[in-house]
């Protein structure tokens, strides 16, 4: 493809991939919507997800207001707009993503009503309008802000209000989630016995806004960072490859746009290949959509990249990082492998021993992925050096749009279970449900593991590109400064997850007294005649989450800020450098734990080891309680936390060494 084409392509790119997204609208909008009662609780799911996404946004525009004028003041003007677009950006992708999602949910009830294929086609399709919006307004966004400004510095902007939404959709709606999870689970479950979605605890419908503020906003912003960030780090490093592989800069600038836009595409042709065969697999269906999808693109990458076969082979890379990723997780996350299995027969013999066996599975996890992204790295560097690791991390990345369907489809399921749960609804009706919810809890585990990946190429690139902005070639390790760095940054990660766990527990312990003074105040309860007062949990949850929110998202937005002043650029590469390797590796042992528990519960709720009601089950329980808070709310938020760390030290890089060079003069 003639470069010179490669911006208008990715812009037409971005576009086709927003009217895919309202195609799908529109075609999940116009299916059934079932009885009365399902859509009164579907509503009350609706209203609480809004409240809460609206009070988020308001509890954060000051702090990016003030922030995009300090950007303004130290940096320039076009580089705080840029930053304002995608702030805007990654939170109409997160909101209209969570909108559809909460409205597909009572869709795909109704229509498991005809039967697995007609229920699944629903919740795929309300998910992909997540993932098609937020590839479209990322492609839309970096190319219309480049082609104003002709200036790669100012796109750094966008990355970094991308990353700023991520870090506090991640962190707020996962401790959303996850005290309203913990909160209904550990007094309907445990304490009283009875079955998850029971309309009688108070807590379910906060339950239900929690999957799609965190699983599907959340996780929104969380891969629209990645992906803008690592879009934006290729082609501010593009320039280094002109000097080092030769050939023109604007080829090296503009390819990486040309990777993201061949695979926004390529997955819109992917998403059509997702529907059941014969053997009525569900994983099976949805992975034809990834494999379409990553064909395509390599057919795709093929001739963009000719006649340089070196960075075809580099893209290739990407995709089979991609792929491999997916495989790794699945296997120490599903039900049907034997780590899952480990756990569940570890229940057996208590919550103590579930508990071990969850942690010793999460420990493990991280040695595969590891040896990967280090031979995705020394393979796509070999092949055309630091810009080879950033096309790579591209390419991986250019499946977002398939990728974040999968994601956004557990949430859809989870809540469309609990609707028919709540409605009444017939066994047969439940039965095709809970497959579909069985198969999401495995598809946002290994999305997770995607994301995880993908955040640390990423970050590595941005990482490259911070070097490259402070001239900082080397980083000598017998510097106390640097190593001052190092293990800030290798903490950090620590410090951050900690803050988050401890929110969880705060908020959900507010959940738990509140749904245990309803059990006990509110007469007939338990017996079904009396109602819950539902909107109190879905307050106080929203509450919680917010309350808790700024703490963690200053600590990760000062931090490089109060090293680099203090110590210097080459202790904030030090700094940079720990907090990847730390927090790769924690969101990836934290993020598997916690997908391992769960599903470990659900292999005993199958009916192995006792089933529903035994005291392995009750293990399995507690395991997962646990686990909640691992996979959904400080795994996952370590992602932005890496990729915060990385932009804003990148943001400020010129500025930091201005300060550095005035201390010498």
């Amino acid at each position: 493809m003639d470069i010179g084409l490669l911006l208008p392509f990715a812009f037409v790119s971005g576009l086709v991939s927003l009217v895919f997204a309202g195609y799908l609208i529109w075609s999940v909008l116009k299916k059934p919507t079932g009885s009365p009662k399902m859509q009164d609780i579907a509503k009350a799911i609706q209203e609480g997800a809004q409240a809460y996404l609206m009070r988020q946004y308001k509890t954060l525009a000051l702090f990016v207001v003030l922030l995009a004028v300090l950007i303004g003041y130290f940096v320039n003007m076009p580089t705080g707009i840029a930053f304002l677009a995608g702030v805007l950006c990654s939170a109409i992708a997160g909101y209209v993503g969570m909108m559809v999602s909460v409205r597909a949910n009572l869709r795909t009830a109704e229509a498991a009503k005809k039967g697995l294929h007609d229920a699944l086609s629903v919740a795929f399709r309300g998910g992909a309008v997540t993932g098609f919006t937020l590839v479209g307004l990322g492609l839309l966004g970096v190319s219309i802000i480049y082609s104003f400004y002709q200036d790669l510095n100012v796109l750094i902007g966008f990355g970094f209000g991308a990353s700023l939404i991520s870090l506090f959709a991640r962190v707020g709606g996962g401790i959303y989630t996850k005290a309203a999870d913990v909160g209904a689970d550990l007094v309907g479950k445990v304490e009283k016995g009875i079955p998850e979605d029971d309309p009688r605890n108070p807590a379910v419908i906060a339950d239900n806004v929690g999957d799609n503020v965190g699983d599907c906003a959340g996780m929104a912003a969380d891969l629209f960072e990645s992906y803008a960030v690592t879009v934006i780090a290729a082609m501010l490093l593009g320039g280094i490859a002109a000097a080092s592989l030769g050939g023109s800069v604007l080829n090296y600038v503009m390819l990486p746009l040309g990777v993201a836009a061949v695979g926004a595409l390529a997955a819109i042709v992917g998403s059509m290949f997702v529907r059941l065969g014969k053997s009525k697999n569900i994983m099976h269906a949805l992975y034809k959509g990834v494999i379409t999808t990553a064909v395509l693109s390599a057919v795709g990458f093929y001739f963009l990249t000719t006649p340089d076969m070196k960075l075809f082979y580099t893209t290739l890379v990407g995709i089979a990082a991609t792929v491999l990723m997916f495989v790794i997780t699945e296997y120490y996350t599903a039900k049907e492998h034997k780590p899952v299995q480990w756990v569940a027969e570890s229940s057996r013999t208590g919550a103590g021993t579930n508990l071990i066996a969850g942690l010793a599975v999460g420990l493990e996890s991280t040695l595969l992925p590891v040896l990967l992204i280090v031979a995705a790295i020394a393979v796509s560097y070999s092949l055309a050096g630091i810009y080879g690791i950033a096309l790579a991390a591209t390419a991986m990345l250019s499946a977002t749009a398939i990728v974040i369907a999968l994601d956004a489809y557990g949430p859809i399921t989870d809540n469309a279970g609990g609707i028919a749960e709540m409605a009444g609804l017939p066994a047969n009706v439940r039965k095709v449900t809970d497959e579909l919810d069985s198969v999401g809890n495995t598809t946002k585990a290994t999305t997770k593991g995607f994301a995880i990946a993908g955040a640390a190429l990423g970050a590595l690139a941005l990482f490259a590109a911070f070097a490259e902005a402070t001239h900082l070639t080397t980083i000598n390790v017998l510097n106390p400064a640097v190593v001052i760095g190092l293990f800030l940054g290798g903490a950090l990660p620590f410090l951050f997850a900690s803050l988050l766990m401890r929110a969880v527990g705060t908020a959900a312990f507010e959940i738990v007294e509140e749904v245990r003074r309803q059990f006990r105040e509110i007469k007939g309860l338990m017996s079904g005649k009396g109602r819950p007062d539902y909107a109190r949990c879905v307050d106080l949850a929203t509450a919680g989450a917010l309350k808790q929110l700024m703490v963690p998202g200053l600590l990760a937005v000062l931090s490089p800020l109060v090293v680099g002043y203090l110590f210097g650029v080459e202790a904030l590469g030090g700094m940079l450098a720990g907090s990847i390797v730390s927090g790769f590796l924690l969101a990836l042992m934290m993020s598997t734990s916690g997908a391992a528990w769960d599903n470990a519960k659900k292999y005993v709720e199958d009916g192995h080891f006792g089933g529903k009601g035994s005291d392995a089950h009750k293990a399995a329980v507690v395991g997962d309680t646990v686990g909640d808070p691992f996979k959904d709310t400080a795994g996952p938020s370590l992602n932005a936390l890496i990729k915060v760390l990385n932009t804003v030290s990148l943001v400020f890089a010129g500025v930091l060494v201005t300060y550095a060079l005035h201390l010498i003069g």
